[in-house]
C-alpha cells in the first residue's frame, strides 16, 4: 500500500460547512485540551446532551462530563516558579493601581519589564499606599516595595517623587517603567523624570533590543530612539505574564522619608455622573437583561448605588438600553470591580464580556440559569422587589451615617 497521504475534498468542504448534516462527524473528537497557562480548556460545542425535544443542550455548569472535577484540578495547576536568588539588576514598575489593584495597562508594563530583566534581573514594584492585589505573583512581580503612610494619601506627585528618588538611591535600577496613562503614571513619571534630570520615552509600544519606539505626531507616527532609564509605556506595550509565577518577595527602604512641604492642596475627589463613566472604565456596574419589568425602578436603584448602567443585547435591542451599554463580546468588555446582573440569563457572549469582572452579583428568578452559575453572589426572587428593597436599606445606611456624623 502506498504511503501517499491522500486528501478529500469533499470531505474538507463538510468540515468547513457547518450547515451539512454530516458536518459534526468530521469535527474532531477532542473536547478539551491543556492550555499553555495549564488550565484545561474546553470547546463548548463539541459537548452537551440531546434534550427531550431531540435539541442539543449545552452544559456549561460541566456537571454531565465531570466538569466540576476538571475545574478543580485546573485551580490546583500550579505554573513554574522563577526565583531570582541574587539580581543582578532590577527594573522597576510604578503601577497606577487603580482601585488598588493592578489594571490591564498596569499587567503589560509588567509584561514588558519581564523582557528587559531576562532570566538575571529582577521586576521591583514600587506601590504606593495600601492595595488590594493578591495577584503579583502571576503579573511577574519579583520584588514589591510598599510606599504607606498618609503622606501618599490622595494626589501627592511631590511625595511620590520623593519616594522613588530613594528607591532609586538605593537599588539603582537599569530600567525604569510607568504606564503614560491619564491615571496618574504618565504625570508622575514625568515629574520623576524632571527631578532625575532624565528625558524619557513616552507612549512607548514596542522595545527592541536597544532601541524603543513610541507613538508621535498625534498618534500617526512612530519615533524610534536609544532606549533611555526612564520609559512611560502606551497601552499594550506587551504580552502580560501568563507562563509563570513569581515570588513577590516584600523589601524595604533602609532609610526613613522625610515628608516635605507640598505645595499642593489635595481637596478630595471630585463626583462623577456614573452615566458619563465609559463602560470598559466603570469598577461598578448595574446591568439589565430581559427579566427586568420596571426599567423606572432599575434607573432610580443604579443612581441609588452610584453604578454605571450596563445592558444585555435584548434590553439593547428592545429599546430600553443606548446601544453604547451592552455589554458582552458583542458590545464592550468590562473589567469592573462589581458587576451586578439583573434578570440577565447569561448567554454565552454576555458571559465572556464580563469575563474580567472580580465580583458578579446575579439578581433572576431561574436558580437554574448560566449567570447564577458564574456569579459569586446570587440572590433568587422577583427583580422589582429586590430593587425596592435594595433602595430602601441604601437609604437606611445613608441616613444613619448622617445621624452618626451630627
Amino acid at each position: 500500500m502506498s504511503d501517499i497521504i491522500r486528501r478529500d475534498p469533499r470531505a474538507e468542504w463538510i468540515a468547513r460547512n457547518r450547515l451539512h448534516p454530516l458536518h459534526a462527524a468530521m469535527q474532531p473528537v477532542q473536547h478539551s485540551w491543556m492550555g499553555p497557562n495549564g488550565i484545561i480548556r474546553k470547546n463548548v460545542h463539541g459537548v452537551g446532551f440531546i434534550g427531550p425535544n431531540g435539541i442539543k443542550r449545552i452544559d456549561r455548569s460541566g456537571a454531565q462530563q465531570g466538569g466540576a472535577a476538571k475545574r478543580t484540578a485546573a485551580v490546583d495547576v500550579q505554573l513554574p516558579l522563577h526565583q531570582v536568588p541574587m539580581p543582578a539588576f532590577y527594573i522597576s514598575v510604578v503601577p497606577d493601581m487603580v482601585g488598588g489593584r493592578l489594571s490591564s495597562h498596569d499587567r503589560d508594563l509588567l509584561g514588558l519589564a519581564r523582557q528587559l530583566a531576562g532570566s538575571d534581573g529582577a521586576v521591583l514594584a514600587v506601590v504606593f499606599g495600601e492595595h488590594k492585589e493578591n495577584a503579583f505573583a502571576t503579573a511577574g512581580v519579583d520584588r514589591l516595595l510598599v510606599l504607606d503612610g498618609q503622606a501618599f494619601d490622595g494626589y501627592s506627585p511631590e511625595q511620590r517623587v520623593q519616594g522613588l528618588r530613594a528607591v532609586d538611591n538605593q537599588f539603582n535600577p537599569r530600567h525604569w517603567l510607568l504606564p503614560d496613562s491619564r491615571s496618574g503614571g504618565g504625570e508622575l513619571g514625568r515629574r520623576f523624570a524632571a527631578s532625575l534630570k532624565e528625558r524619557p520615552a513616552t507612549r512607548v509600544w514596542q522595545i527592541k533590543g536597544d532601541e524603543c519606539i513610541g507613538r508621535a505626531g498625534a498618534g500617526q507616527q512612530d519615533l524610534a530612539r536609544p532606549l533611555p532609564r526612564l520609559i512611560l509605556a502606551a497601552v499594550e506595550c506587551a504580552e502580560p505574564v501568563s507562563e509563570t509565577r513569581h515570588e513577590v518577595l516584600p523589601v524595604e527602604l533602609s532609610t526613613s522619608l522625610a515628608r516635605s512641604l507640598p505645595r499642593i492642596e489635595d481637596l478630595g475627589a471630585v463626583a462623577v455622573d456614573p452615566a458619563a463613566i465609559p463602560m470598559a472604565e466603570a469598577e461598578f456596574i448595574f446591568s439589565g437583561g430581559n427579566g427586568v419589568k420596571d426599567w423606572a425602578l432599575f434607573h432610580q436603584t443604579a443612581a441609588a448605588l452610584g453604578a454605571t448602567e450596563g445592558a444585555s443585547r435584548v434590553a439593547v435591542d428592545d429599546g430600553f438600553m443606548a446601544r453604547d451599554r451592552q455589554v458582552g463580546a458583542s458590545g464592550t468588555w468590562v473589567t469592573a470591580r462589581v458587576y451586578v446582573a439583573v434578570g440577565i440569563s447569561g448567554a454565552i457572549q454576555h458571559l465572556q464580556g464580563i469575563g474580567a469582572c472580580d465580583k458578579v452579583v446575579a439578581i433572576n428568578l431561574d436558580p437554574t440559569c448560566d449567570m447564577i452559575k458564574r456569579a459569586d453572589l446570587s440572590v433568587i426572587g422577583e427583580s422589582a422587589a429586590i430593587l425596592q428593597a435594595l433602595i430602601d436599606a441604601v437609604h437606611t445606611y445613608r441616613n444613619g451615617a448622617k445621624r452618626d456624623a451630627a
